[in-house]
């Protein structure tokens, strides 16, 4: 597809929302309240939906309203968010909150600036939320958006591991000016990335845009930049900080220090972990007791 044919943009625009009206999937999120796409944006980072559903339910019914999380210990937090991972933005989620209920009444503040704002929120995650609960005009590019485009306008398998400005001028380009028909693009081009221009396994013959897609004109040519990595995770300092807090959630009345250190094979690696949570405030020592 010509990259600055602005008829072909409209035309790959109108297919994917037209092609969103009738797969999307039925995310609780997708009809709750801006605290509730808050909580899940905050909890999609770096977790896939299938593991998001249940606990993200769990905290709505907990905590359906920022105040309510606000008036929490941070600790009830973290202990809340069970084996999500990362659980610093468990932490970040409850500074949002209480940012929330002292700056701005307890309601969800919908401008971009105002979300940026916001303890743990960043470029993407303001755009998301600005688009996805308020209906907003934003670029919102995820790896899922980027990876569709890169795909239909440039050919490529595959974007660049981070975001350029290049890619944020070219998404600004795809945006409609209309605020509702940006909502929707953005909204549907991240499902068609995640259900079908997928990173593994794409399935171009339930692509609604197939025929107008640049990379496979080209014949699909494999990537031929950087190896993509995964993250690594076995005997990595992050497993077993992930152990040491498991532990430390299951036994709310705390966990002896010794205990937690025997919970992983290396010492000096548990040390080291068990240091970093103590630093982060992710866990707490209290009379020779790990707690939340």
């Amino acid at each position: 597809m010509p990259k600055d044919d602005a008829l072909d943009r409209e035309l790959v625009r109108q297919r994917v929302v037209e092609w969103f009206s009738r797969h999307r999937r039925d995310l609780p999120w997708r009809r709750s309240t801006p605290w509730g796409v808050v909580v899940s944006e905050f909890m999609l980072q770096q977790t896939p939906v299938s593991r998001v559903l249940g606990p993200w339910q769990e905290w709505m019914d907990r905590w359906p309203e920022p105040d309510d999380l606000a008036a929490e210990e941070p600790g009830a937090a973290v202990a809340a968010w069970g084996r999500l991972g990362y659980p610093r933005r468990a932490q970040r989620l409850h500074r949002a909150a209480r940012t929330i209920s002292e700056l701005h009444d307890g309601q969800v503040p919908r401008e971009l600036d105002q979300l940026r704002a916001l303890p743990g929120v960043g470029q993407y995650t303001a755009a998301a939320i600005h688009s996805f609960a308020f209906g907003g005009r934003a670029v919102v590019l995820d790896t899922n958006i980027r990876r569709l485009l890169v795909r239909v306008e440039h050919g490529r398998e595959f974007p660049p591991v981070s975001a350029t400005a290049q890619e944020w001028r070219e998404a600004e380009a795809w945006l409609p000016e209309a605020p509702a028909e940006a909502a929707a693009w953005a909204a549907a081009s991240m499902e068609l990335g995640a259900l079908v221009c997928t990173a593994r396994s794409p399935r171009c013959g339930d692509c609604p845009v197939a025929e107008l897609c640049a990379w496979r004109a080209a014949g699909y040519p494999r990537h031929d930049g950087p190896p993509r990595k995964g993250q690594a995770w076995h005997g990595t300092d992050r497993q077993c900080r992930g152990v040491i807090l498991d532990l430390v959630r299951q036994n709310p009345d705390g966990v002896r220090v010794e205990l937690a250190l025997d919970a992983w094979a290396d010492r000096e690696q548990a040390e080291r972990s068990l240091a970093g949570l103590l630093t982060d405030e992710l866990v707490r020592e209290r009379e020779g007791l790990l707690v939340l």
